[in-house]
């Protein structure tokens, strides 16, 4: 079993800066993928950004990409968000996920952080 415990969403006007965090605990493979998701009120959970934990290969959406920075901690097995530029469409919550390798579904997922942007 995999447990993820995110922090460090909030409120931030836009052009502002914020840094999420989401560590891994329990049982995990040399494989795995950490990603990060989003759902704004009345839409669908969307992509953000991943990073493979066996080569370090980055994804980003495309809206975010020069904007957000997806970094690990390999020791401690956490990954790091950081969201530069921040806009309000921005506004949503954030959840950390984990697939045990890159061709499984994501099983595993955090409670969600609010993340605000203000105009």
């Amino acid at each position: 079993q995999v447990q993820l415990d995110e922090s460090g969403g909030g409120l931030v006007q836009a052009g502002g800066s914020l840094r999420l965090s989401c560590a891994a605990s329990g049982r995990t493979f040399s494989s795995y993928v950490m990603a990060w998701f989003r759902q704004a009120p009345g839409k669908e959970r969307e992509f953000v950004a991943s990073i493979s934990w066996s080569n370090g290969r980055i994804y980003y959406e495309d809206s975010v990409k020069g904007r957000f920075t997806l970094s690990r901690d390999g020791s401690k097995k956490t990954v790091y968000l950081r969201m530069d530029s921040l806009k309000p469409e921005d506004t949503a919550v954030y959840y950390c996920a984990l697939k045990l390798t890159a061709s499984t579904p994501y099983d595993y997922w955090g409670q969600g952080t609010q993340v605000t942007v203000s105009s």
